[in-house]
């Protein structure tokens, strides 16, 4: 069984954004654990509420397939967190999916990760994404290599059926 890694600010995540894509995950057999600056409750942007189970600085890259950045206003937290960045990397440079959704794509900018990769993100974030070397697209979901980026809450179930069909979930 393959483990996906999803992070999310602890207030203000996207709620659909987090909910679609691990439902998605799990419906094809995927084990998702939630991490966030700390375990603990975590409050999406629509009320939903969630669980960290833990906390990203403690996350261990080697035990997960993929990582998941789940936007909304609060992922802003992690745009230039060095334990996200750390995470994105290792993994990036174990061959392992590194995802991001809505401005989430901008903590893989600002990791180095996107510099001449097509990828996209909420509009508000493409001259962010430009900056650090993006190629932007403006598409939904865009898929580069082993990175997959998601442009808001509309594409959310796409963005989370591209993760699993990346990850060859049946």
């Amino acid at each position: 069984m393959k483990t996906v890694l999803m992070v999310i600010a602890p207030d203000q995540f996207r709620d659909e954004e987090y909910e679609y894509p691990r439902e998605v995950l799990q419906g094809r057999g995927a084990n998702v654990v939630t991490a966030s600056i700390a375990p603990g409750p975590c409050r999406g942007k629509l009320g939903m509420m969630v669980r960290a189970e833990v906390a990203l600085a403690e996350a261990d890259p080697s035990a997960y397939a993929a990582i998941v950045f789940v936007g909304g206003a609060g992922a802003q937290i992690y745009f230039d967190d060095l334990d996200a960045h750390r995470l994105a990397r290792t993994m990036h440079e174990n061959d392992k999916v590194v995802a991001a959704i809505c401005i989430a794509p901008s903590i893989l900018a600002h990791a180095g990760l996107l510099e001449r990769i097509n990828a996209t993100a909420f509009s508000s974030q493409e001259d962010d994404l430009r900056e650090h070397g993006a190629v932007w697209t403006g598409a939904p979901v865009e898929v580069d290599g082993a990175i997959i980026t998601g442009n808001g809450p509309a594409a959310a179930r796409d963005f989370g059926m591209t993760i699993a069909d990346v990850l060859g979930l049946p």
